[in-house]
């Protein structure tokens, strides 16, 4: 089945606010959706991003807090009041766990939504096991397999291997699309990722 690539972290407010929108549009273009979660904190350094906390006030009030309410209302995706408690904390596992679901063969769209929404929802820890595994059974999923295997060599090899070609492929920040090689950074390009599954846009990626 042809396939989106899908860069992002399952901590990340903007592939929340996008999930949902994601899959149905794979769901109607009949592309599978080939999730790639990668190092954010990385990636973005490599990208040139600062750092959340080192951003301009104004800077934060825009992009993190009235681009999150807009964007919740028009995509009917509630986000809690405020930055989550636990947003700053190691996701190697939570990632990890998405990672070692594909390897294993779970559909993991669902799961990264879930992840995604109780994070921003609820305030979830997606650093702490045990509410992993919550999260996971409530999507018909068993979690052991995926917990332990989640921070293995070999998972945390394909975590590095998804970074490193995120950086490679100039990939900004979390979420970001490829349609057949063409790129498309942020939750608000989804509609142009719908155009692009019926229609390619003039041009290449990355420019000659």
């Amino acid at each position: 089945m042809p396939i989106i690539e899908y860069f992002y972290s399952a901590h990340s407010v903007f592939a929340y606010l996008g999930s949902r929108r994601l899959m149905e549009i794979a769901r109607e273009a009949r592309r599978r959706i080939d999730h790639r979660p990668y190092n954010l904190d990385k990636g973005m350094s490599a990208a040139g991003s600062m750092p959340f906390k080192e951003r301009s006030r104004r800077h934060r009030q825009y992009f993190f807090k009235r681009e999150i309410a807009r964007w919740s209302e028009y995509r009917n995706a509630p986000v809690m009041n405020g930055r989550p408690t636990h947003h700053d904390n190691d996701m190697a596992l939570g990632n990890g766990m998405l990672i070692a679901g594909l390897n294993q063969g779970v559909e993991v769209d669902q799961l990264a939504h879930t992840m995604l929404e109780a994070h921003w929802q609820d305030d979830a820890d997606l650093a702490d096991r045990a509410t992993l595994a919550d999260l996971a059974r409530a999507v018909g999923v068993e979690p052991e397999p995926l917990l332990d295997a989640a921070l293995t060599p070999e998972v945390q090899a394909t975590y590095e291997a998804n970074t490193e070609e995120a950086i490679a492929r100039s990939v900004f920040g979390s979420p970001t699309y490829f349609v057949d090689g063409d790129m498309f950074y942020g939750q608000d390009r989804l509609e142009l990722v719908e155009r692009a599954l019926r229609q390619p846009f003039k041009g290449e990626w990355p420019p000659n």
